[in-house]
């Protein structure tokens, strides 16, 4: 009988796992931010747009009422576009024109996913400007992978917390920016 070797796995037994296996990925790192006021929450959003560029995907998530819009309406206001932001619960889209176009989306009445795709999402992900997608989380599919995750909850009658996820290097650099890393 051969001497056994120190470490050596009785038969049958499997060894650590290689490599190449998959194991799941950690979900990225959050910066949080406290909003005290609809006012606050507005000027975040202003304050991420400096950071932003075309091709960049926001996914806002969060409650009716969290302060999805405000934010959004921050951003637009912060990417200097021509006309104010007005919610786009009804007309599911609203464009608008700055140094490059802000798609601001909102799929709180969508019933499926796929509706998110008949209404020519990929259109709006083709790079050419900064799509925000208010109720993100009904879509989840349909995201792109490296895009900008900014789920709001509110903490009271007015504070809300914000917490900011990049998925992805762009959204990454975006989000140092952001933090001032």
């Amino acid at each position: 009988m051969p001497p056994s070797r120190r470490g050596a796995l009785p038969p049958g037994a499997k060894g650590p796992p290689s490599q190449d296996s998959q194991a799941p990925c950690a979900p990225p790192a959050a910066h949080v931010i406290e909003s005290r006021s609809a006012a606050e929450t507005w000027a975040l959003g202003e304050r991420l747009a400096g950071a932003l560029g075309p091709g960049l995907v926001v996914a806002l998530v969060g409650a009716l009422g969290t302060g999805k819009t405000v934010f959004a309406k921050g951003i637009v206001a912060g990417l200097s576009a021509t006309q104010e932001a007005t919610s786009p619960s009804f007309s599911l889209v609203n464009v608008y024109e700055a140094a490059f176009p802000v798609y601001h989306l909102d799929f709180y009445r969508l019933a499926r996913e796929e509706d998110a795709e008949s209404l020519g999402l990929r259109d709006y992900l083709d790079g050419h400007g900064v799509v925000l997608v208010e109720w993100a989380d009904r879509i989840p599919g349909s995201l792109p992978e490296d895009r900008l995750e900014v789920t709001l909850a509110r903490t009271g009658d007015e504070t809300r917390t914000l917490t900011f996820r990049g998925f992805g290097p762009r959204a990454e650099r975006t989000l140092s920016l952001l933090a001032g890393d």
